[in-house]
């Protein structure tokens, strides 16, 4: 029962952040005192991220039940590649 309610919480640490705008994948790391969110660069400017992370982390507090803290992690990359010939 306790590995489950550990598992049912990171799932649903990860499907809130999942349902924000602009949110490609998340992970809950660290025995789930951490959350990872990566974003799509196109939808997400940095001004978004920041915002993003205080209400992600708002909602966090709101709707869950956990022990200590958890970190927002907001992550944002523009990749260009380009290929001399």
């Amino acid at each position: 029962e306790v590995v489950e309610s550990y598992i049912k919480r990171l799932k649903e640490m990860e499907d809130i952040a999942l349902s924000y705008p602009g949110v490609l994948k998340t992970y809950a790391i660290q025995a789930g005192r951490e959350v990872r969110v990566m974003v799509r660069p196109e939808q997400v400017s940095e001004d978004q991220m920041v915002i993003l992370a205080r209400d992600l982390a708002k909602k966090i507090e709101e709707e869950m039940e956990y022990p200590g803290q958890i970190k927002v992690h907001v992550l944002r990359e523009t990749k260009v590649i380009e290929y001399a010939k």
